[in-house]
């Protein structure tokens, strides 16, 4: 008897040590009916007597509770402040002009990013003799191109949804 104590006290301690694989998710503990045996698995399988120990939730971004379906929204409050039509437009304006300004620099800034990158893949020095060297000499070119050519995007994609 002292000796099955033993091992059932190991079996947790054993299966928690284990490498269990990334995608496991969910954590359950199952008792065998028959022997009374304690399992620790991440596949729930066809066992009854389970219960779930932990589960890992998907790491995401913050999103506001879904709104009931026949929801109202909310009336403004009447010493809310409010803007005039054309104080609105005067601001919508120098928005837009602020971003088609920032447009035209980042558009600016890819520009040189590719022709930078573009000296830079002419260019093999002596001692990158090895493809791999000369891809990790060129990857901040390519990171410099990829952030700029997103900026564009994002801003093209923000004056798109102006008024």
């Amino acid at each position: 008897m002292k000796r099955f104590g033993r091992i059932a006290l190991l079996t947790p301690v054993m299966l928690a040590s284990w490498p269990w694989p990334a995608q496991a998710d969910t954590l359950y503990k199952c008792k065998d009916e028959e022997t009374g045996q304690v399992l620790y698995t991440n596949q729930k399988g066809s066992a009854k007597n389970c219960t779930i120990l932990s589960r890992d939730q998907p790491i995401s971004t913050f999103t506001p509770p879904p709104r009931a379906a026949g929801a109202a929204k909310a009336p403004t409050p009447g010493d809310f402040p409010k803007v005039d039509g054309d104080t609105q437009k005067s601001r919508d304006s120098d928005r837009r002009k602020i971003l088609e300004q920032e447009l035209a620099t980042e558009q600016q800034n890819l520009e040189k990013s590719r022709k930078d990158l573009a000296e830079q893949e002419a260019q093999r020095p002596g001692n990158e003799q090895n493809f791999q060297k000369a891809q990790e000499r060129l990857q901040p070119y390519r990171d410099r191109v990829a952030l700029h050519d997103r900026n564009v995007e994002a801003l093209k994609r923000e004056l798109a949804t102006l008024k």
